[in-house]
């Protein structure tokens, strides 16, 4: 993800406010976690994880991506070290653009969304690329299949994809403060001509999302919070029950552990601490509430249902991206 350059005065007002939103009430922080489930990635290589997936065959195995200015690689970490095991490397596909998120699928298969749009929004298509998930652990090269991805209502941006458990169905959260949208794609990916994803709900500023494990429940993050919606009918329901995601500043990821027990959130940065929150009970089905004065459907007339983390943090979260891109940037320049 690029982002303009603020002025140096927009950058400290917008760090400030971020600054109070860390000692908010009902944040949770590392210690108010399970430690031994959490975990720091080591690898140097690793310095833009921008999504999470859960080995289900190599217990404790988490498998994440750089964000872009890597190449063609998916690599495997252990929770319990923290280390590398494996680094995958993708072939016949092209070179990736803006890779953003990643789902396992109930095939045994990893999809790799080069979803994200650097030019916001105007795309014409990007990319899904999907792989079985090795079986053994360790370096090894792939041929992947690649899908190429269009939307009903035009090009966006997007960084959450998410592989229903149950219907192996893929769905994509676009990323936008007022005119976020999640898409569901056919019943079947085509390697031959477009795939067309239609909107089915409006959603917040989303960088990633995760199906629960049995598929009844779909969580969504953005940087400073986190949402669990009960899952019907291909549809997420009401405005769901929030989660107590962490703060981690350029918050990136999520996934559910195997067990469907804990959310894994994790971020971009060398370093990068990926951090357990116990799953709470799950929220109760309700129908969709009807929009409130001031929500995203007020700007953008829908006819879909509407799911929110809330205005002001979706504002904030904006602001913060903002900061976070400057930081990067000047960085770099530095280097």
């Amino acid at each position: 993800m690029r982002m303009p350059l603020p002025s140096a005065a927009a950058a400290a007002a917008v760090a400030a406010a971020a600054a109070a939103l860390v000692v908010l009430p009902g944040t949770a922080s590392a210690a108010e976690v399970p430690a031994a489930s959490s975990f720091t990635i080591s690898d140097p290589r690793i310095r833009e994880s921008s999504g999470l997936a859960a080995s289900r065959i190599h217990p404790g195995v988490y498998w994440t991506h750089n964000d872009s200015d890597d190449g063609p690689y998916v690599y495997a970490v252990d929770s319990a070290t923290g280390r590398t095991v494996a680094r995958v490397t993708l072939t016949g596909i092209g070179k990736p653009r803006d890779v953003e998120a990643i789902s396992l699928g109930p095939d045994g298969q990893l999809y790799v969304g080069d979803i994200g749009d650097n030019r916001n929004g105007t795309w014409d298509h990007v990319w899904i690329y999907r792989f079985p998930e090795p079986r053994q652990l360790g370096d090894v090269t792939v041929k992947a299949a690649q899908f190429t991805v269009r939307y009903a209502d035009g090009a966006r941006n997007a960084e959450a994809l998410m592989v229903h458990p149950v219907t192996g169905r893929v769905y994509i959260a676009s990323k936008d403060e007022s005119k976020g949208g999640l898409y569901e794609g056919p019943a079947e990916l085509s390697a031959d001509g477009s795939n067309v994803f239609r909107r089915v709900a409006d959603v917040p500023w989303v960088t990633d999302g995760a199906f629960s494990p049995d598929g009844n429940r779909l969580t969504l993050r953005g940087y400073f919070a986190a949402r669990t919606y009960p899952w019907k009918d291909g549809r997420p329901e009401g405005e769901g029950e929030r989660v107590d995601a962490p703060w981690q500043g350029q918050a990136e990821s999520v996934t559910y552990t195997p067990d469907g027990s804990t959310l894994m959130f994790g971020a971009e940065g060398e370093g990068s601490r990926v951090i357990a929150v116990p799953v709470g009970q799950a929220p109760a089905g309700a129908s969709a509430a009807p929009p409130k004065p001031g929500s995203p459907s007020d700007a953008v007339p829908s006819t879909e249902p509407t799911v929110g983390f809330g205005k002001g943090a979706v504002v904030l979260a904006a602001g913060l991206a903002i900061v976070f891109a400057a930081k990067r940037l000047l960085s770099r320049r530095r280097r």
